[in-house]
């Protein structure tokens, strides 16, 4: 198939099965409209983060990588009223379109955002009273420290939550043991890392559509 036949088929599920509404579509617009870049999850897989959060009974989520808040408007639709959400975004430009996204989607009183390196951020999580432990944790930010807020992530949940990391196949360069680009690195020693912890239970499916060929590994945390 091609990249073109493998837009078509997102298309035709998103359409009949995840279709766009007013705050979604304007998440997107308002993203492209401040100079945001356009790699935000497909309509599809945000239907699935939804869902992911539902069948968990999540009422607590932890999401690394805000940008426009567009994964967030899915998630945090998942949420019970009382439920929260705290998103950590590195860009105080991004946070600021995705504040106003999230708040015309009528979900600011879900959903926070914290801004700065999440590496600083998550050991104040940690030692916050009453910010976890979350019932499913979304990372998709920098790749290069994707090991790193695996292990932070550990730290924030409890038996039977769950861990998504997007961005994991990388069009099939996650197979090169060589390579020096360091997104392939750490998504090697994450992959490493995961394997040999014995609270996690794991795997990743790979995937195609309009973000072209890549894929998400989903774990449980099971000790």
């Amino acid at each position: 198939m091609t990249q073109e036949q493998w837009t078509a088929v997102d298309r035709y599920i998103t359409d009949l099965l995840c279709p766009d509404d007013q705050a979604l579509s304007s998440a997107l617009a308002d993203s492209e409209a401040a100079g945001l870049p356009s790699i935000a999850v497909a309509p599809n897989q945000g239907k699935l983060l939804q869902l992911l959060a539902q069948l968990q009974g999540a009422r607590t989520v932890l999401e690394i990588g805000t940008l426009g808040g567009y994964s967030t408007i899915w998630l945090a639709r998942a949420l019970p009223k009382d439920g929260r959400l705290i998103s950590l975004e590195y860009r105080p430009a991004h946070a600021e379109v995705a504040r106003a996204n999230i708040a015309r989607a009528g979900l600011d009183r879900v959903v926070e955002i914290r801004t700065g390196a999440a590496l600083e951020t998550l050991p104040k999580l940690v030692a916050e009273p009453g910010a976890g432990p979350f019932d499913l944790v979304f990372i998709d930010a920098d790749k290069e420290n994707n090991p790193r807020y695996v292990e932070w992530a550990l730290k924030l949940t409890r038996p039977g939550s769950v861990i998504m990391v997007d961005n994991v196949v990388r069009g099939g360069a996650v197979l090169d043991e060589q390579s020096e680009q360091k997104a392939i690195t750490a998504t090697r020693e994450m992959f490493e890392l995961i394997a040999r912890e014995p609270r996690l239970s794991a795997t990743a499916v790979q995937t195609v559509g309009t973000k072209g060929h890549d894929g998400f590994l989903l774990a449980r945390v099971t000790s």
